[in-house]
């Protein structure tokens, strides 16, 4: 496609089942992170012990598939694993780059990179994805915009995948429907130390209780999570970037925990309908 005459803007969308387990690449992706170079994440035996039932309930949990890993030795292994498939999706979208930096299209077309969550390597006896906690939420995300964004350059705000359209749609110089949740990245993408309100919202859905989404707000003070029937968790980031201790409970941090709390979506309004136009649209289909 890349190397076709186009007469009207196009999209290319590449994506990869990687790093999803099973963790099947060559080996000399293998062979670039030797084992005695491997660390692997720092784990709290009794990490789950202040964490809410529903908390609990959403891990892999405490003597099930993480500590069998553990328990035979091959946490290492794991890691090793991960560190291999990542860099083979590293190599893989490097060989699209390289063909758009062939093309004639590399300096008007805007390329993003995203993963759509992160991943647990043991942390909270937790294994993959589907969590609140940073391991989970915490997604790769990257722009390169010809003219805006410089080569290198990292941004420490925090942003949502759901900035995503919003963004590109003001990059594009088109129209954004007045029902979208997100927020134009652009200020972000031409100077990444800008000022901004530094918030992310995470949704996870109880299945059991579709009714009862679980939700979890990130920004510079810490990591507030709330469940259903009252059950909360919140982490002093700063200070504990493990989030091993939960706060929500210490008079100290009730401030900004109510802060926090204020700023996330209730159960009701997680629950409401789509927006009439939307709706409206997929009946039309």
């Amino acid at each position: 496609q890349l190397q076709k005459q186009h007469d009207e803007p196009f999209f290319i969308a590449f994506g990869t089942f990687n790093p999803h387990m099973p963790w099947y690449v060559p080996q000399k992706y293998f062979d670039m992170f030797p084992m005695d170079e491997v660390t692997t994440p720092q784990l709290l035996n009794n990490d789950l012990d202040d964490v809410p039932p529903l908390g609990v309930a959403i891990t892999s949990g405490k003597g099930r598939f993480v500590d069998s890993v553990l328990e035979h030795g091959l946490h290492k292994d794991a890691v090793q694993a991960y560190l291999a498939t990542t860099a083979y999706v590293d190599a893989q979208m490097g060989r699209v780059l390289d063909a758009l930096d062939r093309s004639p299209y590399k300096d008007n077309t805007i390329v993003v990179f995203l993963s759509d969550h992160g991943f647990h390597l043991g942390e909270k006896h937790h294994w993959q994805k589907a969590t609140l906690w940073e391991e989970a939420t915490h997604c790769l995300l990257m722009f390169r915009v010809p003219g805006v964004t410089r080569t290198g350059c990292m941004c420490q705000q925090f942003v949502s995948l759901q900035d995503i359209y919003p963004t590109l749609a003001d990059l594009c110089s088109l129209d954004r429907p007045s029902y979208l949740d997100g927020r134009s990245l652009v200020p972000l993408l031409k100077v990444p130390n800008a000022k901004w309100d530094s918030t992310a919202i995470t949704c996870l859905s109880d299945k059991s209780s579709p009714d009862q989404g679980y939700v979890t707000i990130r920004n510079e003070s810490g990591r507030y999570i709330r469940y259903a029937k009252g059950q909360e968790e919140f982490y002093v980031t700063t200070q504990d970037p493990h989030e091993w201790a939960n706060q929500i409970d210490n008079p100290r941090h009730a401030e900004t925990i109510e802060t926090l709390k204020n700023a996330v979506p209730s159960f009701s309004e997680m629950a409401t309908p789509l927006p009439p136009v939307q709706r409206k649209r997929e009946d039309d289909e």
